[in-house]
């Protein structure tokens, strides 16, 4: 599961590395090193407009946890950071999602937690975290969704991280980690349109070390409450 990343581009910088149009509401955005569950982020998504061609990239403001168009309560998002890129074009929740509104992530890197070998004396889990050994931005699959809860009330915007069963070459740390979308793939990734599931499923590769760096960081990233770029300075492996 990927449950905690950082994003720390401005949008300017965003735009710098994808292109994108930027509506006032992402003015908003900050820099988060340390992104939890229901916390607002940069999300790009894809457009199509009549007379203009190919698809006009746009970053939005969203909520991290997915809250399907048909869901009553929105505290449903909560469970839903994560979509199986396995099952994903069949689950309820995403599938509709996984169709035509699919979404880049923008992110610095993520955390995981390692729990050390199993026959050595037990650790509190050390954190690590994974990003682009040039430190570029990472562009994770997401799928996005809107909800209200009446015609009277603002769109609500959530995402979702695609992920899939992935592990490093000596099979630690976490056994999921997300997908990132193949760079010339991203305009077929983000266009709204429906393609086969398999096709989509070629655009993307896992997120783990081997093409990507990990490195151990401090323990206090475990709290979301902290948030500053000293998360993600490297550390020796804390004993």
């Amino acid at each position: 599961m990927c449950g905690r990343y950082a994003t720390t581009r401005t949008p300017a910088e965003l735009d710098d590395a994808f292109g994108l149009r930027l509506p006032d509401s992402t003015a908003r955005l900050e820099a988060d090193y340390n992104v939890a569950p229901t916390k607002l982020a940069p999300l790009v998504v894809g457009r199509t407009e009549d007379g203009a061609p190919g698809v006009q990239r746009e970053l939005l403001a969203a909520t991290w946890g997915l809250v399907p168009s048909w869901a009553k309560d929105p505290a449903i998002g909560s469970k839903m950071i994560n979509a199986r890129s396995e099952t994903v074009a069949e689950k309820p929740a995403f599938r509709r999602a996984f169709a035509s509104r699919r979404a880049l992530v923008p992110a610095d890197g993520y955390y995981e937690w390692y729990a050390g070998p199993q026959d050595a004396p037990k650790q509190p889990k050390q954190p690590f975290f994974i990003t682009a050994p040039d430190r570029s931005v990472l562009a994770l699959a997401g799928l996005y969704e809107f909800w209200r809860a009446s015609p009277e009330q603002e769109w609500l915007i959530t995402f979702t991280i695609l992920t899939t069963s992935a592990e490093d070459a000596q099979g630690r740390l976490h056994d999921r980690a997300p997908m990132l979308v193949h760079a010339d793939a991203v305009d077929a990734w983000l266009e709204p349109v429906r393609r086969p599931g398999e096709e989509l499923r070629e655009m993307l590769t896992p997120a783990t070390p081997g093409p990507l760096t990990a490195y151990p960081v401090d323990r206090a990233v475990g709290n979301v409450r902290n948030n500053g770029p000293e998360l993600i300075e490297p550390l020796p492996l804390q004993q």
